[in-house]
């Protein structure tokens, strides 16, 4: 199995898609500053699962790789209550990439559990 069939990955990666196309929508100035951290965030949680899965590293080294992708999509999540805040983005988008990121929070966090 390779990190691709990982459904956690699956999900941020996909959910990273999403943040990223909305970001672009932010005011110009937002695109380059808050929306520049959401992108980077969010696909740094997929990116930790595939490094950290894709390189065989010892199960300690894999659960840090879980524990700092857990907190990319923790920062994701206060980002998008700024958005919101902010008025980049509607309650209605902010409820969706919201539960998109428990979601992927809950499976990281199962993850961590089977890996010990």
């Amino acid at each position: 199995m390779n990190f691709r069939e990982l459904r956690v990955y699956q999900k941020a990666y996909a959910n990273s898609l999403e943040i990223h196309k909305v970001s672009m929508e932010f005011p110009k100035y937002e695109q380059y500053e808050l929306g520049s951290q959401m992108r980077r965030a969010s696909k740094s949680v997929a990116m930790n699962v595939a490094e950290g899965y894709g390189k065989g590293y010892s199960k300690a080294e894999f659960k840090r790789f879980l524990m700092m992708a857990l907190g990319s999509n923790d920062e994701v999540r206060v980002q998008l209550d700024y958005c919101r805040d902010l008025g980049y983005i509607t309650s209605e988008q902010h409820s969706h990439y919201e539960a998109e990121c428990v979601a992927v929070g809950k499976m990281l966090t199962t993850m961590l559990k089977k890996w010990q």
